[in-house]
């Protein structure tokens, strides 16, 4: 059933071309069109019967790395021209990928990608879209740069599964939108993508995985999932020449913490008996940053002892090395990577950054 308001402006469209060039509309170019115009209007494929709500769609998510810090800091005109610019860059790339723009949130986009019945390439046009994407932002930065404003880069999270599409609203303000549990875990997968980076679900994993490089499988806990979900990091699409550009040196996603810990520092292989203390400020799956009340050389070695709240999980024996130094305020504040750690505590940190990943929803 065709949407009454696509259906007129292509009825439109085709008749200005055809009095500009006295050529019909070809049927490719028109199915083309077509889906540009649902997409600008926020409804995919058109409006549908009530008993053909849930259809099998591929969601991409991509949201602005740090860009509450960057709103607090600039003046709001600032804002605005940024944010649009970026996603007037995105808006373009995601129709020509024939993709539709759900919505807009705040510094995200959702994206929604159907297959017709004769080609099931959602999930191939998403990904490519997600590429496109972050290359894309090379070039709104590079404009940034030129006007000393800050850069922005997004995180994407994509994932394939079946929704539920509806009108939702009333007289007054109604919106179309999907629904379900594939679009909640689409926005979870989402929350772990650090700057420049692009994650897969398995099930879009499985639909493209012929077509796009990717990094090893990742397990991630989600909220309201029994099993850990597995997740994998584009890197890039060999056929089109084109890699990820990512703009994040750490190997995973920190969290801000407040945790007490006491120390040992290790020296040649043997452990300091005198146990000194700090605070955790930040955590991530491989390492920490930590305020301590001494002065210590970059690469010592030190053993950790700590409790993880949330998972109900101490932290004992865990070693590491000091990989930066920041004097402050009379005290210092250091980097630590873990270097050697049990399988189970491996496992207890990356529950508890992703725990709190998915409360907080911080965008950092």
């Amino acid at each position: 059933m065709k949407d009454p308001l696509v259906h007129d402006a292509l009825r439109q469209i085709q008749d200005i071309l055809a009095e500009e060039t006295g050529v019909p509309l070809p049927a490719a170019t028109r199915s083309r069109l077509e889906t540009v115009l649902q997409g600008a209007l926020g409804r995919p494929n058109g409006a549908r019967k009530p008993d053909d709500l849930a259809r099998e769609v591929t969601i991409l998510l991509a949201d602005l790395r740090g860009f509450s810090g960057i709103s607090a800091s600039y003046p709001g005109a600032t804002v605005l021209a940024l944010l649009n610019r970026c996603f007037g860059a995105m808006s373009e790339i995601v129709f020509r990928h024939q993709g539709c723009i759900d919505k807009f949130m705040g510094d995200a986009i959702m994206v929604l990608f159907e297959s017709d019945k004769d080609c099931d390439d959602s999930a191939l046009r998403a990904v490519s879209c997600a590429v496109d994407m972050q290359l894309a932002m090379e070039g709104v930065n590079a404009v940034s740069r030129g006007q000393d404003l800050p850069e922005l880069y997004f995180g994407i999270g994509i994932n394939t599964g079946r929704v539920i599409s509806a009108m939702l609203g009333s007289d007054l303000y109604s919106e179309y939108t999907v629904i379900g549990e594939e679009v909640n875990l689409a926005s979870r997968i989402e929350s772990f993508s650090l700057r420049g980076q692009v994650l897969l679900s398995e099930s879009t994993w499985e639909r493209c995985k012929g077509f796009v490089q990717a990094g090893d499988p990742m397990d991630a806990f989600v909220k309201g999932k029994s099993r850990m979900v597995v997740l994998r990091e584009v890197l890039g699409i060999p056929s089109l020449g084109k890699s990820v550009p990512r703009h994040e040196l750490r190997r995973s996603a920190r969290v801000q913490v407040k945790i007490p810990f006491r120390y040992r520092m290790v020296v040649n292989q043997v452990v300091i008996p005198e146990a000194r203390e700090g605070r955790i400020l930040d955590i991530g799956y491989y390492g920490v940053l930590a305020e301590v009340p001494l002065a210590h050389s970059a690469f010592s070695e030190m053993m950790l002892d700590f409790e993880l709240p949330l998972v109900g999980e101490r932290m004992a024996d865990l070693y590491g090395r000091v990989v930066k130094v920041i004097p402050k305020a009379g005290k210092s504040r250091i980097g630590v990577e873990f270097t050697s750690m049990r399988p189970e505590q491996k496992a207890a940190i990356q529950l508890f950054v992703q725990l709190l990943i998915q409360g907080t929803e911080a965008d950092d």
